[in-house]
């Protein structure tokens, strides 16, 4: 490949050329880069496509533009675990190729992977001729998903070092707080104004119900488990493809993951202000799990106790609103790329709301 040949337009975020002279000198070999194209899915870290001669397809991450919270992503962190699990577990994920650490290539740090063969569904139209059949089947596909990355061998795969298990909701409640206070100070320079009391209270509420610090459950942590951060395929039969998006990937309470799955997962009788901004609606169409069935699926594989799961849904709720809001300041500074952002910074107040509902009923069904 040499870097003068003609190359494709550039897009939000990626220097073509300066992907184009890394690539060279990297992989060699792989060819001359003739298209990118930003990939839909994810509002946070950017995903992007790259056409290579011959018609092969790779994935570029990198991080989003403008507003970053100074400990997100982390494109090593999610390099590592990725390349680290397709050597050595059941969890399905792409194939890693190389890692930049300079971010004067294209701006910032990135890394490569395989394309993968897989849909990211989100509305019924992106499954259309989806059967209440296959609906079932990908709901229980998702759910054995969820389960291997819990049930990954730590020792095996050499991520026993990828986090600190112990007293992690409480690192969490603290690490979530902070970027709550930097979407506040980045809203305000905009101009803009929130008032939302019900956040303070929350906080309160969830520190009185941290667990303790040493015991219960530990295990590899997505940190934002979901069917849109999933490809899916439904013939020749239903299946889960890849698990991707694990920019927030941890040791830690694993529970922390099913309780995010079920505040993203929409069911029919959801009233409307239970329906989020972000997540995949089509779990609501007919056959998918309800929210209690995916649960008892989960635990049937796991054997995970799930009596305190009223707590794990409530945090999730808090970790989403201030992840809205991270994405609500980056909005208000003309800073994100894609489109649907006008609406995320109204699905902050309704998460903290559901939150202390779910607290008030210590139930989440």
């Amino acid at each position: 490949m040499t870097v003068d040949a003609e190359l494709p337009a550039g897009v939000p975020g990626i220097d073509v050329p300066g992907l184009a002279g890394w690539l060279a000198a990297e992989l060699p070999g792989s060819g001359r880069i003739t298209a990118v194209d930003l990939l839909a899915g994810g509002r946070s870290n950017l995903t992007y496509g790259i056409t290579l001669d011959g018609g092969r397809r790779i994935v570029l991450r990198r991080p989003p533009l403008g507003h970053v919270q100074p400990t997100a992503h982390d494109m090593g962190r999610e390099y590592r675990v990725l390349s680290a699990l397709g050597k050595g577990s059941d969890v399905p994920v792409p194939t890693t190729l190389a890692f930049c650490d300079d971010e004067a290539v294209i701006g910032a740090r990135f890394y490569l992977m395989d394309f993968v063969d897989g849909k990211v569904l989100r509305t019924p139209e992106d499954a259309p001729g989806m059967t209440p059949e296959q609906a079932s089947a990908l709901s229980d596909r998702l759910a054995e998903a969820l389960a291997a990355v819990h049930l990954v061998d730590l020792e095996k795969t050499g991520l026993t070092d990828f986090g600190r298990p112990a007293g992690y909701m409480a690192r969490q409640l603290r690490r979530w707080g902070k970027q709550w206070d930097g979407s506040q100070e980045a809203i305000r320079a905009t101009g803009a104004e929130r008032h939302l009391p019900e956040y303070d209270r929350l906080v309160a509420r969830l520190a009185e119900r941290l667990p303790a610090e040493d015991g219960g459950l530990t295990g590899l942590v997505h940190g934002d488990f979901r069917l849109d951060n999933a490809l899916a395929r439904l013939e020749p039969r239903p299946e889960i493809t890849a698990v991707v998006d694990w920019e927030m990937s941890t040791l830690g309470d694993p529970l922390s993951d099913l309780g995010l799955t079920l505040v993203y997962w929409t069911q029919a009788s959801d009233a409307q202000a239970e329906r989020l901004p972000v997540g995949a609606s089509i779990t609501a169409a007919p056959g998918f799990h309800t929210r209690r069935r995916f649960a008892e699926r989960y635990a049937e594989i796991t054997g995970f106790d799930l009596d305190a799961l009223d707590f794990y849904v409530a945090f999730a709720c808090f970790k989403l609103a201030v992840i809205l809001e991270g994405i609500h300041a980056r909005y208000l500074q003309k800073a994100t790329v894609g489109e649907g952002f006008e609406a995320i910074g109204e699905g902050v107040p309704a998460l903290l709301e559901r939150a202390h509902r779910i607290l008030d009923d210590g139930s989440v069904w």
